[in-house]
């Protein structure tokens, strides 16, 4: 069984895609110590984690239940090292669409996995590992992922008005840890920026990855820049004024295709 259990379940724009490409970049180096499973190792846990945030329904919560408990039974021997869950999507949905107005189902999610890791480890160490932001830079982050990924018409200030109140991460992690009853840890993506690796510090010292291994390990480019204004305001355009979902996609592709031509 492995010797501690972290599971970094959160949040969406806080530096998950960078932390998952430090643990990706540096899987082999990290292997003795540490096993890592990202999202595409949690497809199916994900899917279900989003229902969750659609519906939050007793049935998706319980299939939810299943199929984590499932997925930490199939999971191969690792004595002596540490599991790492990465994946912001095990809070479900990104808060700020009508369906998902907040992160509330983060909180029965780690419910859940907290329950099925003691089923699964009994004597084994969890600790959920959650990254915030500064409110106002969640805001403005999800908002244009929100533009680029879905169809948002709203202007920001409409925005910012209607999912203020999803934008206090500390909040969720607070009803978490009342929640779980388990060792809750949380990191500010801004109070990591100058860290050796970023949002990913904290997490390997969790990890207890040795400094030896540090000194060897490669850190990624940055991760999913902002976008120039003019290309968002581009996308918001196209979200407004095109109704067909392919039409729209395709006008999006087009606009990041210009852009890329005219950096080169």
């Amino acid at each position: 069984m492995p010797r501690r259990i972290v599971i970094h379940a959160g949040f969406h724009k806080t530096g998950a895609t960078a932390i998952q490409q430090t643990l990706k970049l540096n899987r082999p180096l990290l292997k003795p110590v540490l096993r890592s499973i990202l999202p595409p190792g949690l497809r199916d846990v994900i899917g279900t984690a989003r229902e969750v945030s659609g519906t939050d329904d007793a049935l998706a919560r319980a299939t939810f239940h299943r199929r984590f408990g499932a997925f930490l039974s199939d999971l191969q021997p690792m004595p002596r090292r540490i599991l790492c869950l990465s994946a912001d999507g095990l809070s479900g949905q990104m808060a700020g669409r009508p369906a998902t107005p907040s992160y509330s189902a983060a909180v029965p999610l780690a419910q859940h996995m907290a329950d099925c890791v003691k089923i699964a480890f009994p004597k084994t160490e969890l600790v959920l590992f959650y990254t915030t932001c500064a409110a106002q830079d969640w805001l403005r982050n999800a908002y244009w992922e929100h533009v680029k990924s879905s169809s948002m018409t709203m202007d920001f200030d409409a925005f910012t008005t209607r999912f203020q109140g999803a934008a206090n991460l500390d909040a969720v992690v607070d009803e978490i840890a009342a929640a779980t009853q388990v060792r809750v840890e949380r990191a500010q993506f801004e109070d990591n920026l100058e860290s050796p690796f970023g949002p990913a510090t904290p997490l390997l010292d969790l990890c207890d990855v040795p400094q030896d291994l540090r000194d060897r390990m490669t850190r990624p480019e940055p991760a999913n820049p902002i976008a120039d204004p003019s290309i968002l305001e581009r996308m918001l355009e196209v979200n407004r004024t095109i109704t067909g979902t392919e039409q729209r996609r395709a006008a999006k592709q087009e606009i990041f295709k210009g852009a890329d031509g005219a950096g080169t």
